[in-house]
């Protein structure tokens, strides 16, 4: 039971995850949402993407070991400049 306990804290602390939330100005429609959210998909470590058009944010659950630089040097692809918000632990 100790060795199950202790490969679980292990297998944690390799996958951990982070969620940030990153404000996106300057999309105005469903198809600039798209945009966005397919150049940061294409990102390693990537796990979900989010966005919402009212209120111009878009949300990433990733691996730790992607930067905050790759996503929002992603986002700058699609024409759009990216602030991060918040960003903090991923707990499912």
């Amino acid at each position: 039971m100790k060795i199950f306990i202790l490969f679980f804290m292990l297998a944690n602390l390799i996958f951990a995850s982070n969620i940030s939330v990153f404000k996106v100005e300057g999309m105005h429609c469903p198809l600039c949402t798209t945009a966005v959210k397919k150049a940061i998909k294409e990102l390693d470590g990537v796990q979900k993407v989010s966005a919402r058009l009212n209120t111009k944010e878009v949300s990433v659950i990733y691996d730790e070991k992607l930067k905050i630089d790759e996503i929002l040097k992603a986002i700058k692809t699609t024409s759009y400049e990216g602030v991060e918000i918040s960003t903090k632990p991923y707990e499912k």
